[in-house]
């Protein structure tokens, strides 16, 4: 398989919803995606089901608030699903959701400027349609943008975060399958490392299994990106590994690659219990959620980038603290 069609249709759907009006949207939802379709976003939207109440609930309040939308996209592949007996095909799409910040949303304050919303969405195409969507997208970053930061300093730093540093993350042309079938490996084997978190070498020799020593993580607001082996394991992973306990086994529901790319998302991926600070509050030890999406560059034989949406808003909902209505004022379901 090519996936050339599954992606045409996504590429297809972002241009018509970049031109689409606010009223357009619906329209614009029902052409391209299944009626039932099934769409995973983060807190506060959570999952909804229906093309149409996706458009009422998620695009029509956004593109009202954030004016000229444009969807900038830095990366864009697909595959089979290395999970599924079936290998159902799903395609990834990563980037930016540009405008201006004229109306408040959710609570967030306009600016009247320029801002991004960063995003990643999983997309499963059957039948000539999208039938069911994992969209992910920093809120706490666009938060900042507004002068409303939610959480304490961060371990590392955020920035608007680039594409990968080849540029040559929008995979419109057929990839070799060789290539997919590596970076997939790639992927597995850093998962199987992740899981033991005590595999008897220090943090950085194990992380230098699958990855470049001088690697990108570019993770979300409240923890930040990190660069090179050494910082990685001082600005997050170490800090993490020591804030929690009891992880539980991955559990993604879609992981994939096609050529140098890679990723994957879960609902949740893992749960863990805060056993130890983390992001500046306290431990609560009670288990929760983590609801992720990763995606990956392979450059050589190891890992070189990763960009990493953690839906973080949820995951403090479930330990008792409404970030999200706390900086605005507006309580959170």
């Amino acid at each position: 398989m090519n996936f050339q069609t599954e992606k045409k249709l996504v590429s297809g759907f972002h241009t018509a919803l970049d031109a689409a009006s606010e009223q357009e949207t619906p329209k614009i939802m029902t052409q391209f995606c299944d009626a039932d379709l099934v769409w995973r976003g983060f807190h506060p939207f959570n999952q909804i089901c229906g093309a149409e109440q996706v458009a009422q609930q998620f695009w029509q309040p956004l593109k009202s608030s954030l004016t000229s939308l444009q969807n900038r996209v830095d990366i864009l592949f697909a595959g089979q699903n290395s999970l599924d007996a079936e290998g159902d095909v799903w395609v990834a799409a990563m980037g930016h959701l540009m405008g201006l910040f004229d109306r408040p949303w959710l609570g967030i304050r306009p600016t009247g400027k320029l801002a991004f919303l960063r995003y990643c969405a999983f997309y499963k195409v059957a039948g000539g349609k999208i039938v069911d969507t994992a969209m992910y997208f920093d809120i706490p970053h666009l938060m900042v943008q507004a002068g409303q930061n939610p959480f304490p300093p961060q371990t590392a730093a955020h920035v608007v975060q680039p594409g990968p540093r080849p540029h040559d993350g929008l995979l419109l042309s057929e990839q070799p399958a060789e290539e997919g079938a590596k970076t997939l490996a790639l992927i597995n084997a850093m998962i199987a490392d992740l899981g033991q978190w005590d595999s008897g070498l220090s943090l950085e020799d194990e992380l230098a299994r699958t990855w470049h020593q001088d690697m990108l993580w570019w993770g979300p607001e409240g923890i930040g990106a990190t660069y090179t082996i050494a910082r990685y394991a001082k600005q997050h992973s170490g800090p993490f590994r020591a804030a929690f306990k009891d992880r539980s086994k991955t559990k993604h529901i879609c992981r994939m690659a096609e050529g140098h790319y890679g990723g994957f998302f879960g609902w949740p991926n893992f749960t863990a219990t805060p056993s130890g600070g983390f992001m500046g509050m306290p431990a609560t030890d009670k288990s929760g959620e983590f609801r992720v999406i990763d995606i990956y560059r392979r450059a050589g034989d190891k890992l070189a980038e990763n960009w990493i949406f953690i839906d973080l808003l949820h995951f403090w909902k479930g330990q008792g603290v409404d970030i999200l209505g706390r900086a605005t004022g507006i309580e959170t379901p």
